[in-house]
C-alpha cells in the first residue's frame, strides 16, 4: 500500500465527492458508465435515478434509462445494504458475489426467532422452477408460498438465496411500483466470479465514486462488516491520507483530487441520493445541522435536496408544474438565480 501523510480538508473531500459522482460538471460518459462511474444508483422511488442522472449527464433524456433497463445493460435489483439500486449489468453479477454470503448470514441473525426451520434452499428452489417459464409478479410468488405451506417471511429472504431482478417496465419512471421478478441468470450472461473477485470489485467502485475514504465508510455503504473488507484492503495497491481528525483515508492512484477552490454549480438530487448516507459523511455534502431536516422519523425515506456550493441547501418538490423550492436559510443573489434556472430545468425535464 502507498503511503502518503497528506491531511485532506473537509472542503477537498468535499470537491473530491461531487468530482467523482459527477457533480462538478455534467458529464458526456454514456449512462452504463456513468452508472459503475458512480457506484450505482438508489432506487427505492423509481424516479430517484432518473433525476440523479438528469444531474450528472449532459443531455440526459428520460427514456434513456428506461430503454437501458429494457436492454439488459443496466440492471434493478435488491444489492447493498439490502436496498434497491440501479447498476450496470457488469457491475451488478460482481456486486452480487461479494455480498451473497455475508447478506444471507444478517437475513439470518436479524430473523433468527422466525426462520426456525425454515430451509432457504428449499424456498428458492420452489421459486425458479416458477420463474422457469418467465418473469412473475410478487403478488403471484407470494401465494406460490403460501399454497406450499412457507410463511411470509419466507418471501422477504427469498431474493437472498435466489439473485433476482426487477424487470422492465417495472420499477420505471413510467410504470414505478417495482413488483416484476426475473432470474438473474436468464436476464444476464453469465459470468465466472468469485467472492474475493467480487469484495474487490466493490472496494474499487466505492473508491473510484466515493473516496478518498476509510474502510469503515466502505463496509457501511457495502452493507458489511469492516472485517470482511480489510484483507481486501490490504492487498491492493492504495493511496493512503488522514483526515482533518486524523483518521485514515484510503484511494485509488490517480483517481481525481479537484482544486478546494473549483466552483461547484447548483445541482438537484433526489430522494434517497447515496452522495448524503452517513458513509459520506466526512465530505459535509450534507451539513450536519441540517441532517434532521433531511433523514428524520417523519421523513425516513429522506426528501429531495438541492446543493449551493456543494452543500445541501435546501429541499424541492415538483407540483403543478413547477419545482418548488424550499431553502433552509436566506439565499445569496447569484446563488438564487442558478437555482432558479436549474430549477425550470428540472420541471421541463418532468414534463418531457
Amino acid at each position: 500500500m502507498v503511503v502518503n501523510e497528506r491531511v485532506l480538508s473537509t472542503r477537498e473531500l468535499n470537491r473530491a465527492l461531487l468530482a467523482r459522482q459527477l457533480l462538478l460538471e455534467r458529464s458526456q460518459l454514456s449512462l452504463t458508465h456513468a452508472l459503475e462511474r458512480v457506484a450505482g444508483l438508489q432506487a427505492q422511488y423509481a424516479p430517484s435515478a432518473y433525476i440523479a442522472l438528469w444531474s450528472r449527464l449532459h443531455d440526459f433524456k428520460r427514456d434513456a434509462l428506461t430503454v437501458a433497463l429494457e436492454q439488459r445493460r443496466a440492471v434493478q435489483a435488491t444489492l447493498m445494504r439490502v436496498t434497491i439500486h440501479i447498476v450496470s449489468a457488469r457491475d451488478y453479477l460482481l456486486f452480487t458475489e461479494g455480498i451473497r454470503n455475508r447478506r444471507r448470514q444478517w437475513w439470518m441473525s436479524v430473523s433468527r426467532h422466525q426462520v426456525e426451520g425454515l430451509d432457504m434452499n428449499e424456498v428458492a428452489a420452489l421459486l425458479r422452477r416458477h420463474l422457469a417459464a418467465g418473469p412473475r409478479r410478487e403478488t403471484d410468488l407470494v401465494k406460490i408460498l403460501a399454497a406450499e405451506g412457507w410463511p411470509r417471511i419466507a418471501w422477504s429472504g427469498a431474493g437472498l438465496w435466489l439473485d433476482l431482478v426487477r424487470v422492465p417496465p417495472s420499477g420505471t419512471w413510467e410504470r414505478r411500483r417495482a413488483d416484476l421478478y426475473g432470474l438473474a441468470e436468464d436476464w444476464l450472461e453469465p459470468t465466472v466470479a468469485s467472492e474475493a473477485d467480487g469484495l474487490e470489485h466493490l472496494v474499487r467502485r466505492y473508491l473510484r465514486a466515493f473516496g478518498p475514504a476509510s474502510a469503515g465508510d466502505i463496509a457501511k455503504w457495502a452493507g458489511l462488516q469492516v472485517t470482511a473488507l480489510r484483507p481486501v484492503v490490504e492487498r491492493l495497491n492504495l493511496r493512503r491520507y488522514r483526515d482533518e481528525q486524523g483518521k485514515e483515508l484510503l484511494d485509488l492512484p490517480r483517481a481525481p483530487l479537484p482544486d478546494p477552490d473549483t466552483p461547484a454549480p447548483v445541482r438537484f438530487l433526489p430522494t434517497w441520493d447515496a452522495t448524503l448516507l452517513v458513509h459520506a459523511r466526512r465530505t459535509q455534502i450534507l451539513p450536519e445541522r441540517y441532517r434532521n431536516l433531511v433523514f428524520n422519523t417523519k421523513t425516513p425515506h429522506s426528501v429531495p435536496t438541492f446543493l449551493i456550493d456543494g452543500a445541501v441547501a435546501g429541499t424541492w418538490r415538483f407540483e403543478k408544474g413547477r419545482v418548488e423550492l424550499k431553502p433552509f436559510d436566506r439565499l445569496p443573489r447569484a446563488a438564487r438565480g442558478e437555482l432558479e434556472d436549474e430549477a425550470e430545468r428540472l420541471a421541463t425535464f418532468h414534463a418531457d
